[in-house]
């Protein structure tokens, strides 16, 4: 049994590039590029089509993601590759009406229809009129809208018959309303934000009702049967309730989704924020879906700006412990497979896939086998990394670099503790350099988060006594001086916790919001030092 090299616990940025690597590299080159969807790495290698989710879903994450990145990180982009994702996601959009749509074979036109890809089909339009102006993108956002309000109406769904019969589609009926339109809110509510376009909030504004009504009630407790055992699902729906709360400053919204968060969560998730891929009793009790966890963080992040501090030390305890140590990032494990056809989905495999996302347990790449995805004639689990979910974790991460540090009217605030610079502050992680260290490039009140665990901070240079406060979670100065390091000490306590799943317990040893140590049970392609007591 082995151990990955190469594991990221504390640079966002890098993670993002290297996502971004990976989304501008899959490509099918005998589909007119059109990005593969399908992958695995173990125990055969290759990138595949899928009948439902090839353009109709992967060019929407995928956009979303990369033009982010470009915005909040700087990552120098391909254009090409933009510019072929933008070309199947207008693909998708050919068909009898404007809503994303999948071929059923390849070569083929897109007949499938299912509500899952409205949310990537919007994902896709909004990034384009967001960061590339696109007139089209527009056209195609506002017309898909007009035909959800003509064939989807609150408690009654989609006309499924008139879609099917008069339109010609395939239409995927089987799905609750989260798994379905419920997961557009989030789109939406960035394409308002990013046009103006009032008919996106009306849409979204009905979605939130339907989805308040029926699934994320007061006490946010979570019925598998009622939400569906797809779990991203779920999580993107908190998310984007959440988006939609903070937009129009709707406080009894907040309220729903921190219940949920607070309570029904919890029955898919655990400490580290890794989420059961699938929550039937049958699934796989230690197979993720990472991008679960970035909507967890997403959710967290506006929680955190809402006041809830704690949840800024749960995104980063996430993020330093499961999303970003779960990036593939040491391929050598994986096998190129034989290619005598000369197909490119089993083209340059294992380099295709540097910098994915996937289905990680919460100690390793391949979770310990269950009986769910065992590959057939072998005893080798099966090792995916679905190239949608690169896009998924990538958006999150954009996020959590913004939400990093912030400066805005009420002055500074750093949020979470990695390191990070801006125009308006530098920021050295208590993980990476000997202290915590804060500089600011503008005048301005700054207020930095403290942990929970934390023992009492201690300024060490400069002596700011008289302008140092510490209020809840935060440690304020009045007037820190500009272009000085303002160093802060406090001991990264070690602390073990107890991860609580279905089959099992894992016994994970933290050194602050960092992962020392995991019980790994033998599997292999593990993240962590093992360590059984």
């Amino acid at each position: 049994m082995s151990r990955v090299a190469n594991v990221n616990t504390s640079d966002i940025a890098d993670a993002i590039r290297l996502g971004c690597r990976t989304m501008s590299s899959v490509f099918n080159a005998d589909d007119n590029d059109v990005p593969f969807f399908a992958s695995r790495v173990r125990p055969k290698a290759y990138l595949g089509f899928h009948r439902r989710f090839s353009e109709a879903h992967v060019p929407g994450r995928h956009l979303n993601a990369l033009l982010n990145a470009e915005d909040a990180v700087g990552v120098q982009l391909e254009e090409s590759a933009v510019e072929r994702h933008a070309w199947a996601a207008f693909f998708s959009y050919t068909g009898a009406l404007p809503l994303p749509l999948n071929r059923e074979v390849l070569d083929s036109a897109p007949v499938n229809f299912s509500a899952h890809n409205v949310r990537e089909g919007f994902h896709a339009l909004y990034a384009l009129a967001k960061f590339r102006d696109s007139s089209r993108a527009r056209e195609l956002a506002e017309a898909s809208i007009d035909v959800i309000f003509d064939h989807w109406k609150p408690g009654q769904g989609w006309d499924a018959d008139i879609l099917r019969d008069r339109f010609g589609l395939n239409v995927d009926e089987g799905q609750t309303f989260i798994i379905g339109l419920a997961r557009a809110i989030g789109p939406l509510v960035k394409y308002f934000r990013a046009t103006g376009y009032g008919r996106a909030l009306e849409l979204a504004l009905k979605l939130k009702d339907e989805a308040v009504d029926g699934w994320f009630s007061e006490d946010g407790g979570y019925d598998r049967d009622l939400f569906g055992t797809h779990t991203h699902s779920t999580t993107c729906v908190m998310s984007s309730l959440a988006q939609l709360a903070d937009l129009t400053v709707d406080s009894p919204l907040m309220s729903r989704v921190k219940a949920f968060y607070d309570n029904g969560l919890w029955q898919i998730r655990d400490e580290l924020g890794w989420v059961v891929e699938n929550s039937a009793e049958a699934g796989n009790p230690d197979r993720g879906e990472v991008n679960n966890t970035g909507d967890i963080v997403e959710t967290a992040l506006i929680l955190g700006r809402w006041g809830y501090a704690d949840c800024y030390e749960d995104a980063e305890r996430i993020l330093r412990c499961h999303l970003m140590p779960s990036q593939l990032r040491d391929v050598s494990f994986v096998v190129d497979p034989p290619n005598p056809r000369g197909e490119d989905g089993l083209r340059n495999v294992a380099d295709r896939h540097l910098g994915a996302f996937g289905f990680p347990a919460p100690y390793g790449h391949q979770p310990l086998y269950a009986g769910d995805l065992k590959h057939p004639g072998t005893d080798v689990p099966v090792v995916s990394f679905n190239m949608d979910i690169v896009g998924g974790v990538v958006g999150s991460l954009c996020d959590a670099y913004r939400e990093a540090t912030r400066f805005d009217e009420t002055g500074h605030s750093v949020n979470l503790l990695f390191d990070h610079e801006t125009d308006f502050i530098r920021v050295t992680s208590p993980y990476t350099g000997p202290t915590l260290a804060v500089e600011v490039k503008k005048p301005g009140v700054l207020r930095v988060r403290i942990p929970g665990w934390a023992s009492k901070p201690r300024v060490v240079a400069p002596s700011l006594s008289r302008s140092l406060t510490l209020s809840g979670n935060y440690l304020y100065f009045s007037n820190p001086p500009v272009g000085k390091e303002i160093r802060i000490e406090f001991e990264l306590a070690r602390r073990e916790i107890v991860l609580k799943h279905r089959t099992r317990d894992i016994r994970v040893w933290l050194r602050g919001d960092e992962v020392e140590a995991m019980e790994d049970f033998g599997a292999d392609l593990t993240f962590f030092e093992s360590r059984s007591e």
